[in-house]
């Protein structure tokens, strides 16, 4: 399958949207607009796509905002483990369950620990993170049991993955699968039992 992957960058909460865009069907869909600019309605049109799907990784004001604007342009159906998102109904996706959009084959697995909706969406060899998961850093969270379900769900459910597979995260930059394995300080034995309330991580 030929796709690009375009990565938009966000001022509002420092997030990272993205843009999968699929050659041979002439379809995209969008992980996480937090914003709808007109860069990246420009993107999508001059590669002669129609935006089809939304892809929410969880529901945090930051990474969702610009689900308005970009339902004004296209009539995208959204993914996300929650049945609406700011007002607009979703299809509601399960861990494990996959499902086709924009003619990718997608893996949607249940990660939380940061919030109670994170999803990490797996398809062609790429992995878009959300705030599961950063370059170095797991995601925020506020308490050591959340701190410890994270780490667990990591480790676990992202174990069947082979080490090259490329990480796309809610914020920061891409890594490799293989590169948080072997740095990543959410990985490292006892660190959940570290975490404290107070700590504070951007993401």
């Amino acid at each position: 399958m030929n796709f690009k992957v375009y990565q938009h960058y966000s001022l509002y909460g420092f997030a990272n949207s993205y843009i999968v865009g699929n050659d041979d069907a002439g379809e995209a869909l969008l992980v996480d607009p937090s914003e709808f600019t007109v860069g990246m309605l420009n993107h999508v049109e001059k590669n002669g796509y129609n935006l089809v799907a939304v892809l929410l990784t969880h529901s945090h004001t930051h990474h969702v905002r610009g689900l308005g604007t970009m339902l004004r342009v296209y009539d995208a159906r959204i993914h996300a483990a929650a049945p609406r998102i700011l007002g607009f109904p979703c299809k509601t996706v399960r861990d494990g369950e996959p499902f086709t959009a924009a003619g990718f084959d997608i893996e949607p697995l249940s990660v939380p620990g940061h919030s109670p909706d994170s999803i990490v969406y797996c398809l062609e060899g790429l992995m878009f993170t959300g705030d599961a998961l950063h370059a170095g850093l797991p995601g925020k969270t506020l308490s050591t049991f959340n701190a410890a379900l994270l780490a667990d769900r990591i480790a676990t459910k992202l174990a069947p993955y082979p080490d090259e597979t490329v990480l796309f995260p809610g914020h920061g930059p891409p890594s490799s699968l293989g590169s948080e394995r072997r740095s990543n300080i959410g990985l490292e034995k006892g660190w959940a039992e570290k975490v404290k309330t107070s700590y504070d991580f951007f993401v």
